[in-house]
C-alpha cells in the first residue's frame, strides 16, 4: 500500500458512507450488515477452497483474505467493523488492524466466527436500532440464520449500491491504476518468456513471479495461450511443453490491489507476416475505438462499430470477399468476432450494473449480440475495458462454410490462419467528460 493510497481512503470511505445511506434511505432500512463470506470446504474432505470476500465488504475496507468478519453500517454513525481475529496455530490469523484504515472504523475483535452476532446486537441496542429494520448483505450462510429471507440481500438495496460501484472513486480509480502497473510489469516478462521459447506453464510461472501474486491472488484465471489455443476465448489450460513451432501468443492477465483488478491482453506474432500485419491493425483499430470513450457513449453504439471496424480490417486484408457493411448484416462479422466489446471492471473483473440503467431497469443488447456484458450510457468516472478481438474459431468458421454463403470467404487464406489462433487486443480505462485516461497504456510507456 503506498501513500496515495492511503491519502485518498479517507475520502472514499466517506462517499460510501454518503452513497449507502441515500441507498438505505430508499429502500427504508434503518442499516446494513456486511459479511465479508464463510470459507467452504470441498466435499468429504477438511481442505478450503481459496477464500475470496465479499465484493460489498471489500467496497469497504481493503481486508482481500479477511472471513468472518462484517461491517455493520449504520446512517449518521462511524461504521463498525467486527473483526475475526481468532487465537489459532493451524492457519495463521489475521493480522492486527493498521491505522490507515482501522482508524476510520469502530473496531471490536471476536475471537469466534459467530461473535458478530451478539456484538452486533449490542450495537444496535446502544444505537436505539431495531434489528428488523436492519438488512444484510453476503452470502455466508450464517447470515439466514440471523436475518429473515426477505431482509438478505434485498434486490432494490443491492441494485442501488451496485449502480453506486459503477462510479469509482478517486481511491478505487488509483487501485485499479496501481493493478494496472503491475501487470504491465508481469505482461512484459511474459513477452520475454514467450520470445524465449517458454511453454504456456513456463509463461505463466514468470508472469506470477514478476507481478509477485499468487494464483489466488489473480483477479481471474490467466488466459496464456499459444497458437491455435488463442482462438479459445477463456482458454483455461497450460500446457508444460511448448510447441514444435510457435506461431503466436496471446496474454490476457490481470493483477489485483486491495481487491481491485486490472484486465489486460495482448496478441504477439513470432515472425513477421500477415498475422503480425493483422495484430498491428487491430492494435491501431483498437486505439481508435478507446479514443471515442467519454461520458454520454452508448457502449452499445461502440459495440456495433467494432464490428463495422474489424470487418474492415478482414476486407482490407482479403480474409473475406464481401464489403465490411455486408459482412455485418450478414453476421458474417460475428464469426470472427463473437464477443462483446468489454465490461465494467473494478471489485469483480466483469464488474456489476453493466446492463440497467440510473432507475434500475434493464438495458437490453443490441438483436444478436448475446455476449455483450455492458450496454449503459457512460458516465464519468466509470471504469472500463475496450477489448475488440479477431479469431479463427473452428467451429465458428466450420458452421459457417456449412450452413451460409460459403463464398463470402477465401477460405485458402483462412486456412493458413488458422493456426495462429486469434487476436485480442485490450486496455483498462476510466472514462471523464471530455474521454478517458487509458491506464493501461500509459502503464506500459512508463516501463
Amino acid at each position: 500500500m503506498n501513500n496515495r493510497h492511503e491519502a485518498l481512503y479517507a475520502g472514499h470511505v466517506a462517499e460510501v458512507q454518503r452513497r449507502w445511506e441515500e441507498a438505505l434511505e430508499a429502500e427504508q432500512f434503518d442499516g446494513v450488515l456486511v459479511h465479508s463470506g464463510t470459507p467452504i470446504y470441498s466435499f468429504l474432505d477438511d481442505y478450503e477452497y481459496a477464500f475470496r470476500p465479499n465484493p460489498h465488504f471489500l467496497h469497504w475496507l481493503p481486508l482481500t483474505r479477511h472471513a468472518d468478519s462484517a461491517v455493520l453500517v449504520l446512517p449518521g454513525r462511524q461504521p463498525t467493523l467486527f473483526y475475526f481475529q481468532p487465537e489459532d496455530y493451524w492457519y495463521l490469523p489475521p493480522a492486527d488492524p493498521e491505522p490507515w484504515w482501522a482508524d476510520l472504523f469502530r473496531i471490536e475483535v471476536v475471537q469466534d466466527a459467530a461473535d458478530w452476532r451478539q456484538a452486533m446486537k449490542n450495537t444496535l441496542e446502544a444505537a436505539g436500532v431495531v434489528q428488523q429494520s436492519v438488512a444484510a448483505i453476503g452470502d455466508s450462510p450464517s447470515l439466514s440464520g440471523e436475518f429473515e429471507a426477505e431482509r438478505v440481500n434485498p434486490p432494490g438495496l443491492v441494485d442501488r449500491i451496485h449502480l453506486a460501484r459503477t462510479r469509482k472513486t478517486a481511491y478505487e480509480a488509483a487501485c485499479i491504476d496501481a493493478a494496472a502497473r503491475l501487470a504491465a510489469q508481469a505482461h512484459a516478462a511474459a513477452e520475454q518468456a514467450f520470445r524465449e521459447g517458454e511453454s504456456e506453464f513456463g509463461i505463466h510461472l514468470r508472469y506470477l513471479a514478476a507481478c509477485e501474486h499468487t494464483d489466488t491472488q489473480l483477479p481471474y484465471n490467466n488466459i496464456v495461450a499459444l497458437n491455435e489455443h488463442s482462438a479459445v476465448l477463456h482458454y483455461q489450460a497450460r500446457e508444460r511443453e511448448a510447441p514444435a513451432q510457435v506461431r503466436s501468443f496471446l496474454l490476457d492477465a490481470g493483477c489485483t490491489v486491495n481487491a481491485y483488478a486490472s484486465d489486460i491482453t495482448r496478441s504477439y506474432a513470432s515472425e513477421p507476416g500477415l498475422f503480425g500485419d493483422l495484430i498491428a491493425a487491430m492494435d491501431g483499430l483498437q486505439q481508435g475505438l478507446t479514443g471515442q470513450v467519454r461520458a454520454g457513449v452508448d457502449y452499445r453504439e461502440l459495440h456495433l462499430l467494432t464490428h463495422r471496424e474489424i470487418a474492415g480490417v478482414l476486407e482490407e486484408a482479403g480474409i473475406i470477399k464481401i464489403s465490411a457493411d455486408d459482412a455485418v448484416e450478414s453476421g458474417l462479422s460475428g464469426v470472427f468476432y463473437p464477443h462483446g466489446l468489454g465490461h465494467f471492471l473494478g471489485l469483480q473483473t466483469h464488474d456489476v450494473a453493466g446492463l440497467i440503467d440510473n432507475d434500475r431497469q434493464p438495458v437490453p443488447r443490441p438483436e444478436g449480440h448475446p455476449a455483450l456484458r455492458l450496454t449503459r450510457v457512460l458516465e464519468s468516472d466509470n471504469a472500463l475495458t475496450i477489448e475488440p478481438g479477431l479469431y479463427f474459431i473452428d467451429s465458428l468458421l466450420d458452421g459457417w462454410r456449412a450452413g451460409r454463403d460459403a463464398s463470402m470467404v477465401d477460405w485458402q487464406k483462412v486456412a493458413a490462419l488458422r493456426p495462429f489462433g486469434g487476436i485480442r487486443i485490450e486496455d483498462n480505462v476510466i472514462v471523464t467528460d471530455a474521454g478517458c485516461e487509458n491506464l493501461t497504456r500509459r502503464a506500459f510507456a512508463e516501463l
